[in-house]
């Protein structure tokens, strides 16, 4: 086991599957547009490397000159749709119980508001200090400006810290920034990207998380 006092989560593939509700905002927003509508798999693929890329990507280039229009359509319906059905994966909230005592906070690349209204209706907002957004578009997860003011403003010590979450770009946001890493297997990363990169640690549960740290 390690000490850690403080753990950074990734929201989408980590706390929450939401899959479905951002499947149903690309797809209301192609319609809307007159687009054709894309395959599940496809947009999913997509999820992680922030909202407006998510969108520029289901676009296509040869439709870029939409995408202003397309992100405020996707973002009213979203915003407005973000827990329809969308869930937590299993024993989230037991673990946030768990760890209770410790400073958790949520890190990801969705803008924070998207964050948040997600957060509350899954009625997990309350176990979180603050939630660090991709609001940004010049600093996101991977890079290490997303924590690097982050630390010194709340005096963090980097050594007893944690990232957690599913896909490459947040095993690498862990790297880059100087703390420990932990993946989870089950949301929206592959194996054959993550394993390389080498997770401190690895959970096919997040409960298992109480087994990794004191």
């Amino acid at each position: 086991m390690t000490d850690i006092d403080v753990i950074f989560f990734d929201v989408d593939g980590t706390l929450v599957d939401s899959r479905k509700d951002i499947v149903k905002a690309i797809n209301y927003t192609l319609r809307k547009l007159g687009l054709k509508e894309r395959p599940e798999g496809q947009i999913v693929s997509y999820i992680g490397t922030g909202v407006k890329d998510l969108v520029k990507k289901s676009l296509g280039s040869e439709n870029a000159d939409l995408s202003d229009e397309a992100f405020k359509m996707f973002s009213d319906y979203y915003l407005a749709h973000a827990t329809d059905e969308s869930k937590l994966y299993p024993h989230v909230k037991e673990t946030l119980e768990h760890f209770k005592t410790k400073r958790k906070f949520v890190l990801t690349n969705r803008y924070k508001r998207f964050a948040d209204i997600t957060l509350r209706g899954l009625g997990i907002s309350d176990y979180f200090e603050d939630i660090i957004g991709g609001d940004d578009e010049n600093c996101l997860k991977p890079s290490r400006c997303v924590l690097d003011g982050f630390f010194k403003k709340l005096k963090i010590n980097k050594a007893r810290a944690m990232m957690v979450g599913d896909m490459t770009i947040d095993i690498m946001t862990g790297k880059n920034s100087g703390i420990k890493t932990c993946w989870v297997t089950y949301g929206l990363g592959k194996a054959e990207d993550v394993i390389p990169i080498k997770p401190d640690y690895i959970v096919d549960d997040i409960i298992k998380l109480k087994d990794i740290i004191r």
